[in-house]
């Protein structure tokens, strides 16, 4: 009897999205094999995410328990939304996204548009934030549930995997198109000044939403929360309610708004995918280069770097500085800086005020301090120096360059610390002038401007050991946002022991500020540039001998894995 004998057409198997969830499972689980820091950063990073989970189910179930039909409405719109933009700017500014599954590795196989864009999003929905985001969220159908009964339970289930769904897309679908814009070097600096001016704005509707809640019609409120729940950012959140209210005919008005919009960011994001596979972008025609003057070596130290000598030290100087301008991961954190240096003083400062909306427009019901100025400076110093807590990890396997040539630790981490603060001293000077003008106190630019500069300098130094013990690899893909499975959490607690410990060390500046009075105008400045620069250095000696015996256990751990 003849054995009938397939083709190998008939003997492959479509592929699903299930495919690539366990290709995504598995790489983590590779990721994670050998590496007991990270399973412990990971596991802590889950408890971390389910405490926050735990507290935004009380928040969102609280109006069910209390029988507060509107503060449930606002509730889930006004929360809903919230979570909806947290999940499209902190992976710009703050977090990045896991591309554990590189979406370039897939640009040689024979996979169609639609089945890469299905499957990487399934996959993206296998990781901690979606799950303690999705636990926050069920408080919503506990709420409706009490306040409706069991259909609106039910209907406001369906609703909040709806939203969760959006939240995914949405930041997938951001940060892909984001990633593609900075590719272009003509739009970067377009690309920077926005995202500074939307940070800009943050305070001042911060300062706005403060002002109302003081004197809150929460009538008002509520209608306001009815028409955010009818926008993509509150409609899938809301529709459990409109059931409790019997408004049932709103739910498939919802729930079409929900999918066209999530279906307006999936196609959205497989454009801009398509491109990060490629490795395309726009670019306009060279210029007609001059011929170089000055000698070779000239040509390879910028501008900005025109001083520095020509010898080991000034050409890894100009080096970092090129890495720092070019590379679209590091201009990504440098975005993220400005950004930071401008909302948070104004956030802090005439927030922390007490500002309220009067006759005349704005009234401020306090006055700010040196003290709560300096406590600003010091976040935004520790922020900008906390970039480098990862800094051999941009290098990747191209740090093998610096192993083989034999670069003393010391030598290494002055080089880079000044090659970042080419960068970074310009826009703390910046955000010490602006401050300053803007609270109407020109006199306090030394006192902003000192504990910046304390703060920022403890902070290289603490980030110099942390990048020497705690380095991990990153992604090699065109995305600058990309984490690899696991990386998230641990940048997350790295970023965490780095904030606290240059925070703690830079306290002396903000008791100063408490305790000397005028006489720390005058001595602000100097003290912190003189602290800072001492921790800095301090820092860059005690580490570099520490960088000098773990030199290849660290290009181990920054080098990709296959």
């Amino acid at each position: 009897m003849a054995v009938p004998v397939s083709t190998p057409a008939e003997r492959v198997r479509p592929v699903s999205p299930r495919h690539f969830v366990r290709l995504k499972l598995r790489v983590m689980g590779n990721n994670f094999r050998g590496q007991g820091w990270r399973i412990a950063l990971f596991v802590t990073g889950v408890l971390v995410g389910l405490w926050f989970a735990a507290g935004g189910f009380l928040m969102f179930a609280a109006p069910g328990f209390a029988d507060e039909p509107r503060y449930a409405v606002m509730a889930a719109a006004f929360g809903g939304g919230v979570l909806v933009l947290g999940w499209l700017l902190l992976p710009l500014v703050f977090f990045g996204v896991d591309e554990t599954l590189d979406p370039a590795r897939f640009a040689l196989l024979p996979l169609s548009r639609r089945t890469l864009v299905t499957g990487l999003f399934a996959a993206a929905l296998v990781s901690v934030p979606v799950f303690a985001v999705l636990v926050a969220v069920t408080g919503l159908v506990v709420s409706a549930g009490l306040l409706g009964g069991p259909v609106a339970g039910v209907v406001a289930a369906v609703g909040v995997v709806a939203g969760v769904l959006l939240c995914v897309a949405a930041s997938r679908a951001v940060t892909s198109a984001f990633a593609t814009m900075l590719r272009s070097r003509r739009v970067r600096d377009l690309a920077a000044v926005l995202l500074a001016v939307v940070a800009a704005l943050l305070g001042p509707l911060q300062l706005v939403v403060l002002a109302a809640v003081r004197t809150a019609d929460w009538d008002r409120l509520v209608g306001v929360a009815r028409i955010v729940g009818w926008t993509p950012f509150g409609a899938p959140w809301t529709i459990g309610l409109d059931v409790a209210e019997g408004r049932a005919w709103a739910v498939p008005v919802k729930l079409l708004i929900t999918a066209v919009t999530i279906g307006a960011l999936l196609l959205w994001w497989s454009r801009s995918l398509e491109s990060a596979m490629v490795g395309a972008a726009s670019a306009a025609p060279a210029k007609a280069r001059q011929a170089p003057t000055g000698g070779a070596v000239a040509q390879l130290f910028p501008r900005a770097v025109g001083w520095a000598r020509r010898d080991r030290f000034g050409a890894l100087v100009a080096r970092e500085c090129r890495y720092w301008w070019r590379d679209a991961r590091r201009r990504a954190n440098l975005i993220t800086i400005a950004v930071v240096g401008i909302f948070v003083p104004v956030m802090v400062n005439l927030g922390g005020a007490g500002f309220a909306v009067g006759e005349e427009g704005f009234e401020a019901t306090g006055d700010p301090s040196p003290v709560l100025l300096s406590i600003s400076m010091l976040f935004v110093g520790v922020l900008a120096s906390v970039t480098l807590a990862n800094q051999f990890g941009f290098d990747g396997s191209a740090y093998a360059a610096n192993v083989v040539a034999g670069v003393p630790g010391r030598l290494e981490l002055r080089a880079r610390m000044t090659a970042f603060s080419v960068y970074v001293l310009p826009m703390l000077g910046v955000v010490s002038l602006v401050i300053s003008g803007v609270l109407g106190r020109p006199e306090w630019f030394g006192v902003a401007a000192g504990a910046l500069l304390a703060a920022y300098g403890v902070g290289l130094a603490i980030n110099g050991f942390i990048s020497v013990l705690g380095a991990y690899s990153l992604p090699e893909t065109s995305n600058p946002f990309a984490m690899n499975g696991g990386s998230g959490v641990a940048k997350s607690m790295l970023t965490l022991l780095s904030m606290v410990g240059s925070a703690a060390a830079a306290v002396p500046m903000v008791v100063a500020a408490g305790l000397l009075g005028d006489v720390w105008l005058w001595l602000a400045l100097p003290v912190g540039a003189a602290y800072g620069v001492g921790a800095a250095l301090l820092g860059a000696y005690l580490a570099g001998d520490l960088l000098d015996r773990r030199m290849p256990e660290l290009l181990s751990t920054v080098t990709p894995r296959r």
